[in-house]
């Protein structure tokens, strides 16, 4: 038999997973999936899988048997099951105790604010009364299970208030009332950090969206105050550190129009934002993933190029769009360089299904070929440049 490395079990068979077969495949660390169903994204290419579902104690039983560590593709496990698997001796990385702030914006908040970390200003509501109090306008999120800009409400009246309250009720979930951000751009400052406390730090990107979707990010962000960089990665580090953060943590901030930084956001798991290190950074965030989980020495984050531009490919509106495939002839030859990660997903109209990377010294330049790749694979190309 050959000499394995210990095997690591990562539930959840959506592409951030499919993207950490190919560190995995590099560092000879074998995988196990759990996928919620036959031919998902990473269930492509993970061989050694289970079908089933992530809020069956059993199952994930049965998929963690004889691994070394488990981690995560999403942040959606119970958090009573993580700690029955930690009671059944298994590493769960990130642990039940760090990963429920991400899990729970109620519990996010609330910690935040203990460890002084600038937050918007927020309160649980569960009554349009208390929205009203709160104040008009503001933002009504889903304490749990929102993701990609669902259970996320911008409300400005009273009769706003109603489709959030219903599906809090509906659902059993709480509300976070938020304030609205006069923000200029949005920022996300990534680290990742193993059990041993080695932490490392990317560079800090600007990312848009659409739709509550992330659509572009630029690293490193373009005109950001050095000092203010530095103070978003001081403290992501120090959130990573004060909850006991293993593998990549995702902060994402707002950067207000009068020069400070309010945390948003947080993800326990490689993220969007995160994908131009891929072919942007001496090490991505998929194999410092696997790094930190396994408690192995971290790689540099340091980035390759000047400049990386991530654009997302989402499924085109137009039924005549065929196989993204189509688009490899004009996307490579128009530009050799460019970088296309496709995640194996059927199209559906708004659905990530791939992203492209560009790199150079010249951001306009980056911009227009990662913004032209992607609108092509789309079958959007009149959008491109919007």
């Amino acid at each position: 038999m050959p000499d394995h490395a210990p095997t690591l079990a990562v539930i959840g068979g959506g592409q951030l997973a499919r993207m950490m077969a190919q560190p995995a495949i590099a560092l000879g660390l074998p995988l196990r999936l759990l996928a919620e169903s036959e031919g998902v994204s990473a269930a492509q290419v993970i061989p050694d899988q289970l079908v089933g579902d992530y809020r069956d104690l059993d199952t994930l039983r049965a998929v963690t048997a004889g691994c070394a560590v488990v981690t995560f593709d999403h942040e959606h496990v119970p958090t009573e099951h993580l700690h029955a698997l930690e009671a059944d001796g298994v590493a769960v990385r990130p642990g039940p105790e760090a990963l429920v702030h991400a899990q729970d914006k109620g519990v996010m908040r609330e910690r935040l604010a203990e460890l002084g970390v600038p937050c918007p200003r927020n309160a649980l509501v569960a009554s349009v009364a208390e929205v009203e109090s709160f104040g008009f306008p503001c933002v009504l999120k889903t304490t749990r299970g929102g993701y990609d800009g669902k259970g996320v409400w911008f409300v400005r009246s009273a009769e706003d208030c109603a489709e959030p309250l219903r599906v809090a009720a509906d659902t059993g979930v709480r509300l976070l009332a938020e304030e609205l951000v006069d923000f200029r751009r949005e920022l996300s400052a990534l680290v990742a950090r193993s059990p041993s406390g080695q932490a490392a730090a990317y560079p800090v990107v600007a990312s848009t969206q659409r739709d509550g979707i992330c659509h572009e990010v630029v690293a490193p962000a373009p005109d950001l105050d050095p000092g203010l960089a530095a103070s978003a990665q001081e403290v992501a580090l120090r959130i990573a550190g004060a909850l006991g953060v293993t593998g990549i943590l995702a902060v994402e901030l707002f950067e207000t129009t009068d020069g400070r930084i309010l945390v948003n956001e947080l993800a326990m798991r490689p993220h969007n934002t995160g994908h131009w290190t891929q072919d942007g950074a001496v090490t991505s965030q998929f194999e410092n993933h696997l790094r930190a989980v396994l408690d192995l020495p971290l790689g540099s984050p340091a980035p390759r190029a000047r400049w990386t531009v991530m654009v997302n490919i989402l499924g085109s509106h137009d039924p005549s769009v065929g196989r993204l495939y189509d688009g490899f002839p004009h996307a490579m030859a128009r530009d050799p360089q460019l970088r296309v990660h496709l995640y194996g997903k059927d199209l559906r109209p708004g659905r990530k299904v791939g992203h492209v990377n560009a790199y150079g010294d010249d951001l306009e330049d980056c911009l227009e070929r990662a913004r032209h790749a992607a609108a092509w694979f789309r079958g959007d190309l009149g959008n491109e440049s919007e």
